[in-house]
């Protein structure tokens, strides 16, 4: 299917937030009968459904009837999972199903460079985009970070770029989405609980943001990441490494504490790494990554190193938020996995305070024991899974428990001293207690300022 085939196709759309409401807007506006279902309430999606009124689009909240099943296709929004019941009901009863990515990507007429991997993404995707403005390359940033791609794709000219931070989920499914440029930065445990606990499948979702590409399309994949390294073999396209261990005749590497591009048989170095205004072994991966796409895609050496000396990186990504009594907040709600919590810790030399804990994806906390130990000088245990955290770390540092996170803000501020650093960085998703990691991370803050 394509945009030319929507004209009296029955399209049910899955999600009545920002990406829901755009697909149902594109689609409609292309010729589709749509139907839009949320399972939150009325009152927690007014505005999106006063829209959907106005543009003529039906819509029910509260839950999901039978009536989603009443259609050819069916469009899910970037949070619903491959394993939802309803997907998995319209799946037994033949029904396509296709992601807002798929569906938005049917109208894209300009190159698509698409950012997956467990940790990373959203810097890298930001990251890509400022390189490109500020090598004065007109291009969106869109995708997973929060602007639905359904919402900006029609304004998009054939010279643009569409720079797309992309998921698991929006991947599962993909069918033709075809970027020129994809990236995967790495492969770690994440979503175990809707991927059965394989590694095997969660890997193989991730590789399916190249599973179009052929010829002079490029991936570009970290070359340090086990799992990434694994799945890069079935890649038809050229394949482009990063690594901070290994030097490539074509790629990105670390030389001498600089990050060297390597392309066309030229090497050239770009920018020492402590140069790099955003901190941490994971950013410097972020940092290769985004440089080596930004040279593909025509930003020189000399912008590229101006971009990374100044770009102050992302919202709820280490971000510093205040200091209080010589002690540093520092919010990382973003931290959604073991993984990014592990980035998190090593970033840092000053004792942790750490709020940690949320909604559980299975995660194994086993890899975090031994730097818990060595840099944390307690945990403050949050939301549903903090007594799993509790019972993780209780032989490692001191453990508390909070029953709301003003509760954790304070428990954090009395347990840390000068010079050390509260950190929120909860390695679960945020759904238990608030409605998205922006919320949990906005709250923090916002409690964190009252100090």
């Amino acid at each position: 299917m394509n945009a030319h085939d929507l004209p009296s196709t029955t399209v049910t759309v899955i999600g009545a937030a920002r990406s829901g409401v755009a697909a149902a807007e594109l689609l409609s506006s292309h010729g589709a009968r749509v139907f839009v279902s949320d399972q939150q309430t009325a009152d927690r999606l007014r505005s999106s459904v006063e829209l959907l009124g106005r543009r003529g689009i039906p819509v029910e909240t509260g839950g999901h009837t039978d009536r989603v099943y009443d259609c050819s296709l069916m469009v899910i929004s970037p949070g619903v999972p491959s394993n939802a019941p309803v997907v998995l009901g319209a799946l037994e009863k033949k029904i396509r199903v296709v992601s807002e990515l798929e569906a938005a990507s049917w109208f894209c007429r300009c190159p698509i460079i698409a950012v997956t991997g467990s940790n990373g993404k959203t810097t890298t995707a930001t990251l890509i985009g400022r390189i490109l403005g500020d090598a004065k390359k007109k291009h969106v940033v869109a995708g997973n970070i929060g602007t639905a791609f359904s919402s900006v794709v029609l304004g998009l000219a054939e010279t643009d770029l569409a720079v797309l931070e992309v998921s698991s989920f929006q991947l599962d499914h993909c069918e033709t989405f075809h970027p020129s440029v994809s990236v995967i930065l790495n492969i770690t445990e994440d979503h175990m609980d809707r991927y059965n606990h394989s590694m095997e499948q969660y890997a193989a979702s991730k590789a399916r943001v190249f599973m179009n590409q052929s010829g002079d399309d490029v991936v570009v994949y970290s070359a340090d990441d086990e799992w990434t390294g694994k799945t890069i073999r079935n890649a038809r396209c050229r394949a482009l490494p990063f690594s901070l261990s290994r030097r490539f005749d074509e790629g990105a590497f670390v030389e001498n504490e600089t990050l060297v591009l390597a392309r066309e048989g030229k090497r050239s170095p770009v920018i020492s790494l402590d140069e790099i205004s955003i901190r941490g072994m994971h950013n410097a991966y972020n940092a290769m990554a985004s440089a080596l796409v930004g040279s593909m895609l025509g930003a020189s050496t000399a912008s590229i190193r101006s971009t990374l000396r100044n770009f102050k990186g992302v919202e709820h990504r280490l971000e510093f938020v205040k200091e209080v009594n010589g002690i540093k907040y520092v919010n990382d709600s973003k931290a959604t996995n073991v993984d990014s919590v592990w980035y998190a810790l090593q970033a840092f030399t000053q004792p942790l305070i750490v709020l940690m804990g949320g909604r559980d994806k299975g995660n194994d906390y086993s890899r975090l024991q031994e730097l818990v130990r060595k840099r944390v000088k307690a945990i403050v245990a949050i939301g549903e899974s903090a007594e799993k955290v509790e019972q993780a770390f209780k032989e490692q540092t001191r453990v508390q428990r909070a029953v709301s996170m003003d509760q954790a803000v304070r428990m954090a501020a009395d347990l840390a001293s000068r010079g050390d650093v509260v950190l929120l960085s909860p390695a679960c998703a945020s759904f238990d207690w608030f409605q998205n990691y922006e919320h949990r991370g906005n709250v923090f803050k916002e409690l964190v300022g009252k100090l």
